[in-house]
């Protein structure tokens, strides 16, 4: 009988791997090893092993910023750093330490050691894996909710690590099976597909796992031993979500153009993006278990203190937590000031001024209406609140302890900008992740958690607007068919949340101007939070020259504290062409066979 090597990571506590070791006798587990090869029907034949398998799949999720001592995630035109990023240069070969590994480890608790493409393909081959051992005549005896349990979760993953793949690297064959390693990969199955024919297969996946899984594992009976435990399992939002992004993706004009020719959203796919999204809204409205975290709680989307998880009640999926520790030594080492003892490294992530220029003015409006009120020589004054949560101008207070660099010396020649190593080389920093303020300190710094959600309700409102304005028929003013909310009132929400007005009408009279509403505010709500590099790319405009340059605001301090004499100043303009619309796949993966060729123009 074939044998399994078989183990139990730690997702969300203890519960359910002390419950599978209670499943041998002590006598048994003394005298085997925990990784001993126990046997198919063992592995598979219950729901406590058998999600055991499953959960390993949750091991292969990417922590986007925690890959390396400091791991590079942001490619488009948001940030900077003390030495170049290989991307602005054009060097898309470069960021092995956020897409490609040496192996795959899916029991170890090390995020170091966490990547996309490996880890990807892994997870794929475990859901396939999964799929068949349910099928398997006689192998699972279990209920008919812990089957779909099993089998949803593997939907699921099957079609997200394929998304994570794709987003990145452009369609793939969509393999649904357990492959040999012996196999000639010779048949139509083996041929590389475009982005939008993976993403339907994706979307089938998605549906299938959004049918079988429950609102909240809390509410299942499976779940109850796990009570309260099971914010991260997989359910039913998760697969709405993705369904709904896979397919607004595949709408998206640079994948449509890729697949049709035609430069633009693909009407019937944003529709049916539209309705996945206006079902998830349904239901987040009947069941209250997901909403928008209010203004007050709304850095519990990204941070909390004393090793407390973030998310709060608006973020549906987050990366898997593999040590708590990471935070400390990973994002704030790369994102704080080094000058009080932080142990911040060799890397100052920092904010560009280009970017910074999304932030609107308090009254909505952007800096370059007329009407915004905005003043050049005065530009921190008078920002949207989000600019206060998200971004530290020169002045600011950024930590408790005494001392000169309690404040930030941001000017020329100021402490932070010049007399620090690495200083910041635009003018800024950014507490999204890293929120140093007055209440800072070392001591707090030790308990920070800080995480990158994959995917929060936000979102799911913006997704929506822009889903519904580009469907067949569709506009800002309409709705989807399943959800009562114009694509204006979605975007207007999160505005809302934010602290800023509804949309002025000047902006809604047209698709075109209303894109450009959701273009910011995307760029806004969801800053710093890995979605800008595939936004642009699946609208076309990564390389459009509003989005090239990457600049640095000097300016010296004036007698009342404010700055004066400003000047903007590139510093790197991205080297982007059609062909980043896709990373170049390493070679040593386009020689596996003919049917699987590289990346147009790499």
């Amino acid at each position: 009988m074939k044998k399994y090597n078989l183990k139990y990571p730690r997702i969300l506590g203890t519960k359910l791997v002390l419950v599978t070791l209670l499943l041998f006798s002590c006598e048994d587990y003394l005298d085997k090893a925990p990784e001993a090869d126990i046997t198919e029907q063992v592995a598979f034949g219950n729901f406590i092993s058998f999600q055991g398998f499953v959960e390993e799949m949750y091991n292969c999720i990417m922590d986007p910023n925690k890959g390396g001592a400091w791991n590079r995630y942001l490619f488009a035109d948001e940030t900077l750093n003390n030495y170049p990023y290989p991307f602005d240069n054009g060097n898309y070969w470069s960021n092995e330490a956020y897409f490609f590994g040496q192996n795959v480890n899916t029991t170890d608790n090390n995020s170091r050691t966490k990547r996309i493409w490996e880890y990807a393909w892994y997870g794929i081959r475990k859901a396939n894996l999964a799929l068949e051992k349910l099928d398997q005549e006689g192998l699972f005896q279990g209920t008919d909710e812990e089957k779909n349990l099993l089998r949803g979760q593997a939907h699921f993953f099957r079609g997200w690590f394929y998304f994570e793949i794709c987003r990145y690297w452009g369609g793939m064959p969509y393999i649904t099976r357990t492959l040999s390693p012996t196999e000639e990969l010779t048949t139509d199955e083996f041929r590389r597909l475009n982005f939008q024919q993976t993403a339907l297969l994706m979307a089938d996946d998605f549906r299938k796992a959004a049918d079988l899984l429950p609102d909240h594992w809390d509410n299942s009976p499976s779940g109850q031993a796990t009570l309260g435990h099971n914010d991260d399992r997989i359910n039913k939002f998760h697969a709405l979500g993705y369904l709904g992004k896979s397919l607004l993706y595949a709408a998206s004009p640079m994948i449509n153009e890729e697949a049709k020719g035609a430069n633009n959203f693909d009407g019937a796919l944003a529709q049916r993006a539209a309705e996945a999204f206006g079902e998830l809204l349904t239901l987040a409205d009947q069941t209250g278990i997901y909403k928008l975290q209010p203004w007050e709680s709304w850095t519990d989307n990204f941070w909390r203190w004393n090793y407390e998880r973030p998310g709060g009640d608006e973020v549906i999926m987050s990366p898997t937590i593999y040590d708590r520790g990471r935070v400390r030594w990973s994002t704030l080492g790369a994102t704080v000031p080094s000058s009080f003892s932080m142990n911040s490294g060799s890397n100052a992530e920092v904010p560009t001024h280009n970017f910074i220029k999304n932030y609107r003015m308090a009254n909505g409006l952007p800096i370059d209406d007329p009407a915004s009120g905005f003043d050049p020589n005065d530009p921190w004054t008078g920002r949207e609140p989000r600019f206060y949560k998200d971004i530290v101008v020169d002045g600011d207070r950024i930590h408790s302890a005494s001392g000169s660099d309690r404040y930030a010396q941001l000017y020329n020649g100021g402490f932070h900008r010049s007399q620090i190593n690495p200083p910041s080389v635009t003018g800024y920093y950014y507490k999204r992740y890293s929120p140093i303020g007055p209440d800072f300190s070392a001591s707090k710094a030790n308990g920070l958690q800080a995480y990158i959600p994959y995917l929060r309700l936000a979102d799911i409102y913006l997704m929506y607007a822009e889903a519904v304005t580009f469907s067949d028929n569709g506009g800002p003013k309409s709705t989807s068919s399943n959800y009562s909310m114009t694509a204006v009132d979605a975007l207007n929400t999160i505005r809302n949340r934010g602290g800023i007005p509804n949309l002025e009408d000047k902006f809604t009279g047209s698709k075109d101007e209303f894109f450009e509403a959701i273009v910011r505010e995307r760029a806004i709500e969801l800053a710093f939070e890995g979605a800008r590099f595939c936004d642009l790319r699946r609208w076309n405009r990564n390389d459009d020259p509003r989005y090239l340059d990457k600049t640095a605001i000097d300016f010296n301090r004036g007698a009342d504290g404010k700055p004066i004499n400003l000047e903007e100043r590139v510093v790197i303009r991205r080297a982007a062409e059609k062909k980043h619309n896709w990373l170049p796949i390493q070679v040593g993966f386009t020689r596996l066979y003919d049917g699987f060729p590289q990346n147009p123009g790499w």
